[in-house]
């Protein structure tokens, strides 16, 4: 169970997600806008099957975002077709509406997979990817744990794909052992670190904290 961080807006206005499903098929479709806050949504109506950690893109207007997938609802259930997203880009106007201020409230997700096992902090981080055998890749991490970090990057590497990483944490460079845990053409992919010695774990952590 976990807490929102902030509380949420009512709404009921169409919008379009689109992204790739649960089974590696694109999908595009005109869905609802539940609620909403500065740094996340829920949809309902949504057809496709979801996977947690997922990303998916949300067109409003003229304006289009990215979201991670946080939580959606079980087929079956009385939450089918609800989705609750999180913000990438929470900077970025989108919603054409006031919303409320930072808070906490007391609202516990009926979805059981939505806790990390690590916390993540939001950053814009330049890392640099060294596949064995490739030409290095850039990007940059929007998001940051001691256990792992999202690369936004237009073609990320397939799922399972094994590299070395090179974060840059203010001024010193922090090189890793990484693997793709997600793939999202078009978005990026989820990084897991492998063999994080102890220092590495303090480093990550005095970083994170930097962060809070």
């Amino acid at each position: 169970m976990g807490k929102r961080c902030e509380p949420r807006t009512a709404a009921a206005v169409p919008v379009r997600v689109f992204g790739t499903d649960s089974h590696g098929r694109i999908f595009s479709e005109t869905v609802t806008l539940v609620n909403l806050s500065q740094h996340g949504a829920r949809l309902n109506g949504v057809k496709a099957q979801l996977k947690v950690d997922e990303l998916v893109g949300i067109t409003y207007g003229k304006n289009k975002v990215h979201f991670r997938v946080k939580w959606a609802g079980g087929l079956g259930t009385p939450a089918q077709g609800q989705v609750g997203l999180l913000n990438l880009h929470p900077e970025r106007p989108f919603w054409n509406t006031s919303l409320p201020s930072r808070n906490v409230d007391t609202f516990k997700s009926t979805a059981g997979n939505e806790r990390r096992k690590a916390v993540r902090v939001k950053c814009s981080v330049s890392v640099e990817l060294h596949p064995a055998g490739q030409a290095a890749l850039w990007g940059h991490a929007s998001d940051l744990s001691q256990g792992g970090c999202f690369v936004e990057m237009a073609i990320p590497l397939q799922t399972g794909s094994k590299f070395e990483i090179l974060l840059w944490l203010g001024a010193n460079k922090l090189r890793l052992q990484g693997v793709a845990a997600t793939s999202s053409p078009g978005f990026g992919m989820g990084v897991r670190f492998c063999n994080a010695t102890p220092e590495d774990h303090e480093f990550l952590q005095e970083h994170i904290l930097a962060l809070v």
